[in-house]
């Protein structure tokens, strides 16, 4: 655990009591404050009651006399598209309002630090696709090197319940949009932006809204290095925002769109090729196209930012490669989960978007797309043509009218095991039956780890 320091004898507000709210309660309690926790589900209360933490609800401005902060969890709206009343009720009151990655950030570094021959370094990774690969990436190569790390944020475990870190460590932390925009205190060491594409404008009002959610983690503590995506004008924005110049290897920027060039520190994946170049020089080169737990670009895209972080953090190309090839990938995310009669099946429940399924969908020749869902803002116009789907079945309780949305042969299935029996009938080999729904999980679903598992589910009845 990492207590919160700067709250002795403190009251704080808690408001959300998932993972991150009870361990934000537990760690505040950690470090002499006494947490005041309220969530409208009984149960979460309940559990918090179950621990010994006070639960009252916040009414009115006058419960939050003596109340020093609100912490929220990163579900609960503070601004758009309405504030949540108690959150509301708060700012009124001129309660300043943060969260546990704002309180991780305000606490991770410690006096023990001064006997250290190394300081502890914090990498944090933001974007609408491929934080998580990226994320568990970099702490695979680490672990491979048994360099000291640990893995939490929005994968894993929440910050607050890290370990306190050892001499030469480094926390990879994954952080969501809904993290980055309330945080009061964000310091990484390391900043990776790995791409921008619309996701969860509802809740920040729009594209430049979300941005700006994103971009509060290079803007707000100033990281030492930056590996930026530059593949979408956004990133080439935020790239230019954090360089002084041409030469600045400060910032080292990323794309699998193209050959990057100039006197810089750059990354990029070309026909399969990592190449990293710096001062106009190639320095480093991988060949992707037979790492197993890493296919297709959007997953070269994901090796590209980690392979410049831990060069960054001082690992030798050939060490990086090696690593890469022992890793293999993460659940619900171009999962493999089997084969049979020469057909693959790939669980990529984590495409919640049209941008990442679309990259879902370019990694394959031969797809059986498996689709549908809790469509978002924006439509599935983006999605263009995906030349490789040989036909789509689609799932979720709006089935239809998602179907009848999509360029290609498709056909209305709602339910999972429908939807993989009827992929499954009509395969041939050479096929790849591949879940990237496009879309959120909450029709069907809790999340979109549970859609995946129904998935595997179903594909492991029939192998």
């Amino acid at each position: 655990m990492i207590p919160v320091v700067g709250v002795q004898g403190q009251k704080v507000a808690v408001l959300g009591l998932g993972r991150s709210g009870l361990s934000a309660a537990r760690a505040l309690a950690a470090g002499g404050a006494t947490p005041l926790c309220w969530d409208d589900n009984p149960a979460a209360t309940a559990r918090a009651e179950a621990e010994g933490f006070r639960c009252q609800p916040f009414r009115t401005a006058a419960d939050f006399d003596d109340i020093a902060r609100l912490i929220v969890s990163p579900g609960i709206p503070h601004l758009y598209p309405t504030p949540n009343p108690v959150v509301a009720t708060a700012l009124s009151a001129g309660v300043p309002v943060d969260n546990d990655i704002g309180l991780f950030f305000q606490s991770f570094a410690t006096h023990a630090w001064n006997g250290f021959d190394v300081a502890p370094r914090v990498v944090a990774v933001t974007g609408s696709n491929g934080k998580s690969t990226t994320s568990a990436l970099i702490h695979h190569i680490l672990s491979e090197v048994e360099r000291p790390c640990q893995l939490a944020g929005n994968i894993g475990r929440g910050v607050l319940d890290l370990e306190p870190p050892i001499d030469g460590e480094v926390v990879v932390l994954e952080l969501s949009s809904y993290q980055t925009e309330l945080a009061r205190s964000l310091t990484p060491d390391i900043a990776v932006f790995t791409n921008l594409s619309p996701d969860h404008l509802d809740r920040h009002a729009g594209m430049g809204g979300y941005f700006a959610a994103k971009r509060r983690l290079f803007s707000e503590g100033g990281p030492d290095r930056a590996v930026i995506g530059v593949d979408e004008p956004e990133g080439q924005y935020l790239a230019g925002q954090l360089s002084e110049g041409r030469r600045d290897d400060r910032v080292i920027r990323v794309s699998v769109a193209g050959k990057l060039t100039g006197p810089g520190w750059q990354v990029f994946a070309r026909k399969g090729f990592l190449s990293e170049y710096r001062k106009g020089k190639q320095v480093g080169s991988i060949d992707l196209r037979g790492v197993p737990g890493l296919p297709g670009a959007h997953n070269h895209q994901n090796a590209c930012a980690a392979y410049a972080v831990c060069r960054a953090l001082g690992l030798a190309p050939k060490v990086i490669e090696g690593a890469f090839h022992s890793f293999s990938g993460l659940p619900h995310r171009s999962q493999l989960i089997g084969e049979k009669n020469g057909v693959r099946f790939v669980n990529d429940s984590k495409a919640t978007n049209v941008d990442a399924a679309a990259k879902a969908l370019s990694a394959f020749e031969r797809v059986r797309w498996i689709c549908g869902g809790l469509e978002k803002e924006g439509g599935l116009a983006e999605l263009g043509a995906a030349s490789s789907v040989r036909k789509a079945y689609v799932i979720g309780r709006e089935a239809a009218s998602f179907a009848m949305q999509l360029p290609m042969d498709a056909e209305v299935c709602t339910t999972m095991d429908k939807a993989v029996a009827r992929a499954v009938a009509e395969a041939e080999e050479g096929d790849v039956v591949l879940l990237a729904p496009a879309a959120a999980s909450f029709d069907q679903y809790d999340n979109f780890e549970q859609r995946g598992d129904d998935f595997v589910a179903a594909v492991r009845a029939y192998l």
